[in-house]
């Protein structure tokens, strides 16, 4: 008797600093809405990078009451004041002044302290520390409700991505030929999150095991690959950047070329190209390969892939095979809804004083209401809760084919045709 395939979805969670809030919509969406469809969701693997990475982890570590979870996390968005967050540190700041004017200082911080960001992690540090209950994702993998967690950072001395996988027994399987990936067993904790958040000049670097690491986005911003290397039947991957359909108007596109000189707006471009950007050329990859593989089995019949498998020399269970993806983006440009945001009586209301002048300047400021550089920092309740609600209509505009990919899932698993869906550019 061959025993039935039991399928593993993989959740992938892109970064974005404060954009993160959008993916919390979209969980939202899986666990209420297309769980009362279909039943219980397969999530058996999260992968998280940057942000993503505290989202990841803390959904993981109430997987046994998703519903609960998820809601809890959105709770702890809700809950966000903008100076709980974004405090700037005055001595990173002089700092950076010191090494643009040429006298940089390369003293090494005393251990418990860090430099290195425009604003103070201590807040964030807080939050990651008091919302998530890092040991009952140790708990779910030993009652078999979860296989995996990961979490990626980038080495600093090296330059390399690392890879921290949280895993119940056994050595890691097979990873990438790829030099620059390096992945690490680890029991995922707070300075592994914290460091996969380190978004380069705006938070310090972080310390895991006297190694310094940052923001894993910087060359894995999307995960896809340690989900699939960890046995994922199915991809599910949120990315909180909205990519245009066409190109920006004559007007538009001279304001922004003559905000090129602003170091704010190019800071913002800069992290979109570093964060959010990569995702395409991880998706491209993958679906060139399922459509090779689906040619293959329909020109020579259903031992294709195996033959290629065994060819290639890939023991059994390992090598290529076909990876049902689907990927969400947002719909709208989450830059140009922080403008708005910030110019609102809201914020107003909720964030005053020198901070709030300091934040309604760079708004003002950004060419044509794009605030990218601020919706990397603007972790605030009332922001969140529009990205959340963005999130949850994206999902819910694609509720069926969300639907249809679970159920598909849960009949074959692994065996499922290979076929790849992205959200529509608008």
């Amino acid at each position: 008797m061959v025993a039935p395939v039991v399928p593993r979805v993989a959740l992938v969670l892109a970064g974005g600093g404060a954009r993160g809030a959008y993916e919390v919509g979209v969980l939202l969406h899986l666990v209420q809405e297309v769980a009362r469809d279909v039943g219980p969701l397969p999530i058996r693997i999260l992968s998280g990078t940057s942000v993503g990475a505290i989202n990841a982890c803390a959904f993981a570590a109430g997987l046994d009451d998703p519903v609960a979870s998820a809601s809890r996390l959105a709770q702890h968005w809700l809950d966000l004041r903008v100076t709980d967050v974004v405090q700037p540190s005055s001595r990173d700041a002089i700092g950076l002044v010191r090494t643009l004017v040429g006298r940089p200082s390369n003293s090494i911080p005393p251990p418990g302290e860090r430099r290195g960001g425009l604003l103070d992690i201590r807040g964030l540090e807080r939050i990651v520390r008091l919302a998530i209950p890092f040991d009952r994702i140790g708990a779910h993998q030993r009652s078999g409700l979860l296989d995996a967690v990961t979490v990626s950072a980038t080495h600093v001395a090296s330059g390399k991505t690392v890879v921290f996988v949280d895993r119940d027994g056994g050595p890691l399987p097979p990873w990438t030929p790829d030099a620059t990936v390096v992945p690490r067993s680890v029991e995922i904790g707070p300075d592994h999150v914290l460091a996969s958040a380190a978004i380069p000049f705006v938070f310090p670097a972080v310390s895991v095991d006297d190694e310094m690491f940052c923001d894993g986005g910087l060359r894995q911003n999307i995960p896809l690959s340690p989900a699939r290397r960890l046995g994922a039947s199915g991809l599910l991957a949120v990315n909180p950047r909205h990519v245009p359909s066409t190109m920006p108007s004559e007007p538009v596109a001279h304001a922004r070329e003559a905000a090129a000189y602003g170091p704010l707006f190019l800071l913002g471009k800069a992290l979109n190209a570093l964060l959010l950007d990569r995702i395409d050329n991880d998706v491209d990859r993958l679906e060139h390969i399922n459509a090779l593989l689906d040619a293959g089995t329909r020109r020579f019949g259903p031992g294709f892939i195996d033959a290629i498998n065994e060819e290639l020399g890939k023991p059994p269970g390992q090598g290529v095979r076909p990876l049902r993806t689907i990927l969400l983006r947002s719909s709208q440009d989450i830059g140009a809804m922080s403008a708005a945001y910030v110019r609102s009586p809201l914020f107003a209301q909720r964030v005053g004083g020198m901070l709030g002048k300091i934040i309604r300047r760079i708004a003002d400021g950004d060419a044509v209401s794009e605030a990218d550089f601020l919706s990397y920092v603007l972790f605030d309740g009332e922001f969140a809760r529009q990205l959340i609600e963005l999130g949850r209509a994206d999902a819910r505009a694609r509720h069926e084919e969300i639907c249809a990919f679970f159920e598909e899932q849960r009949l074959h698993g692994a065996a499922s045709r290979p076929t790849l869906r992205v959200a529509a550019r608008s």
